[in-house]
């Protein structure tokens, strides 16, 4: 058991099953989520009232001890990563959906809430999260505030930022701010909520969260189109959301290589599929009724079949054929089966920027490397590209900043940004110094100063303070 741990327990017995401390094998025995190196610090706090963890928080402070929030350990981007010497302040306990408000459509929650019991406790109302992704059996409230997470439904309802009504947290003095508005508009000053949105835990530990339900319909239709470009996808997009018997729930573009290989690994048949389709659009509508939902689909697309040039598609006959077109979207892991090692990024451009920004990608990447190649996949909607560089070599630490710099470069210019909805954490201090904006950047390093000037908050992590 690590020396905070026995300090905490002496110090802060006064709570007892309100905080939980875990140290030594018992937190080695834990997965530690996406970055073996999320438990590193040895000793972690799980407070299950916001009480106990300005006590944790205090405690840290007086005893000069840095902390680093955690919720679900799904960042991709080691914004959880601890060392010796410091705390991880988990939200695991704080995991109370409190209410559920069917007419105002809120739901108030612990920051340790999944998304997935969200939408299951929302469910019941007919409701949803107006927001989901794929980790969404893991990603927490919390977490997803910190790191302003957007997903599937961005393009609809916008991303976490969008989403959040009102939050609790503890600050690094100490206090412990409780904004748990449930109303959409509040002219009353300076939203603190939305300095805690997006800074990875850097500016606060969040323990509450109100946040936005909105309407769910479970009746849908799911298509797989193949597509020529981003082009023709986006006005394939663009005609089922102009349709007012249609809600568009998805629309996802996978490239060709990324599609095929992700199929060929859960042997999903492909022979439907045209030999030269360049992408292949994962889209999925909801409608009155699954006949209408089915029938719009398949009209609309033989409709726009020949406009578009599509070659080929397959619309899900079944519950479980749908979740299998998901699958190849969403559990993208094989890309790590194939090419272990291989760099990830998420930018977002203009959606009408996104064929010029793939092929410069594609050819940038054969600058560095002529058997560099890239997986791409999306939310098409919105802009947002997963990208994971392949090839033999791509690992190699001398090629890390020409990789990154294939990748990053046209991004800021087309209007776009460097990281799209998977935050800064380590993985992208050089990007963030790099290619972010300077003015911004020191706009933020002065909040970091003015809030935590014993630099406690998840050290060492954006927004880089500049000693």
């Amino acid at each position: 058991m690590s020396e905070i741990i026995r300090s905490l327990q002496q110090d802060l017995n006064e709570f007892g099953t309100d905080l939980h401390l875990i140290g030594g094998e018992k937190l080695n025995g834990r997965h530690p989520g996406e970055h073996p190196d999320n438990f590193g610090a040895g000793a972690m706090a799980q407070p299950a009232t916001p009480e106990a963890a300005v006590a944790i928080v205090r405690w840290c402070i007086e005893n000069n001890v840095p902390v680093v929030p955690q919720g679900g350990r799904t960042g991709l981007v080691g914004g959880g990563i601890s060392r010796p010497g410091e705390l991880i302040l988990s939200t695991a306990k704080l995991d109370r959906i409190e209410a559920i408000d069917p007419l105002a459509r809120t739901a108030t929650v612990g920051a340790g809430v999944t998304l997935q019991a969200l939408q299951e406790a929302a469910a019941e109302f007919g409701l949803t999260p107006g927001i989901d992704l794929a980790a969404r059996g893991s990603a927490t409230i919390g977490g997803m505030i910190a790191t302003n997470a957007g997903g599937i439904l961005a393009f609809r309802n916008g991303v976490m930022r969008h989403q959040v009504l009102g939050v609790e947290a503890v600050m690094p003095d100490g206090s412990l701010v409780s904004d748990l508005t449930r109303v959409l508009k509040v002219s009353a000053g300076p939203d603190i909520k939305q300095l805690l949105i997006g800074s990875e835990g850097a500016y606060g530990f969040v323990t509450r969260a109100v946040v936005k339900l909105e309407s769910f319909n479970p009746i849908r239709a799911t298509a797989l189109v193949g597509v020529p470009d981003a082009t023709s996808a986006l006005a394939l997009i663009g005609y089922f959301r102009a349709q007012p018997s249609l809600q568009l729930e998805g629309a996802e573009l996978m490239w060709r290589n990324f599609f095929v290989d992700s199929a060929r690994e859960r042997s999903f048949e492909v022979d439907w599929l045209d030999e030269e389709t360049p992408a292949v659009l994962l889209m999925e509508v909801s409608a009155a009724s699954e006949e209408n939902a089915r029938s719009a689909l398949e009209d609309g697309l033989a409709g726009l079949w020949e406009e578009h040039g599509l070659t080929s598609g397959i619309v899900a006959a079944s519950l479980d054929q749908a979740r299998r077109f998901w699958a190849l979207r969403e559990e993208s892991d094989f890309i790590y089966r194939v090419q272990p090692g291989a760099p990830s990024f998420d930018v977002s451009v203009p959606p009408g920027a996104l064929d010029a920004y793939v092929t410069g990608l594609k050819a940038r990447l054969k600058a560095v490397d002529p058997g560099f190649d890239a997986y791409v996949y999306g939310h098409i909607a919105d802009g947002n590209l997963h990208i994971s560089v392949i090839g033999d070599g791509v690992a190699a630490a001398d090629l890390k900043a020409a990789i990154e710099d294939a990748v990053y470069t046209s991004v800021a210019e087309a209007g776009g940004s460097f990281s799209a909805e998977h935050g800064v954490g380590t993985e992208k201090r050089r990007a963030y110094l790099t290619f972010g904006n300077s003015a911004r950047r020191a706009v933020a390093q002065a909040i970091k100063a003015a809030l935590d000037p014993k630099n406690l908050f998840n050290p060492g992590k954006v927004p880089y303070r500049a000693d």
